[in-house]
């Protein structure tokens, strides 16, 4: 990890979940169109977005990222009023874990952010002396296909 503007005890005190996605996106050019979303939930203090990342995989594996300063307007339109929030904790070694994944002749981005809405909450968590222990989230797709079947059974049970 490198620097970080999460520098006090206090930061740290009150800080929510920390969660991080790598969006990739076939072809060779970001286009920003998922920007407004993330704005709006940054502008309605949902989530506080710790680090951005771009980055480009050519055909032939090659590798280039970019941060936020390196891209212009029509990538990251309005993100970029949120440049000097972020804490860049993005590391060399995180961008090749994540390159390892991204499918040749694609571009992905890569998205820290903070839970802002559930900081009171972890906060109290942490005052009474308590801890996460375990973490974990399913898959959009795995409830759909959950969803899928019930609806199955009952069309089955129903016929």
């Amino acid at each position: 990890m490198t620097e970080t503007n999460l520098d006090t005890t206090d930061d740290v005190e009150e800080l929510g979940p920390v969660d991080w996605i790598v969006v990739e996106f076939p072809g060779s050019r970001f286009k920003g169109e998922i920007v407004p979303e993330l704005q709006d939930l940054v502008e309605r203090g949902i989530v506080r977005v710790l680090d951005l990342l771009i980055m480009r995989k050519d055909a032939d594996g090659s590798l280039e990222a970019f941060e936020l300063s390196d891209l212009d307007d029509t990538e990251v339109g309005a993100l970029r009023t949120y440049e000097t929030d972020l804490a860049m904790l993005l590391s060399e070694d995180d961008v090749t874990a994540v390159a390892a994944a991204v499918e040749p002749g694609s571009t992905a981005a890569v998205l820290v952010w903070e839970n802002t809405w559930a900081a009171p909450f972890g906060s109290a968590v942490r005052r009474a002396g308590g801890q996460l222990v375990a973490s974990g989230r399913i898959p959009v797709q795995a409830l759909l296909a959950v969803i899928e079947e019930d609806d199955e059974e009952l069309a089955k049970d129903g016929a």
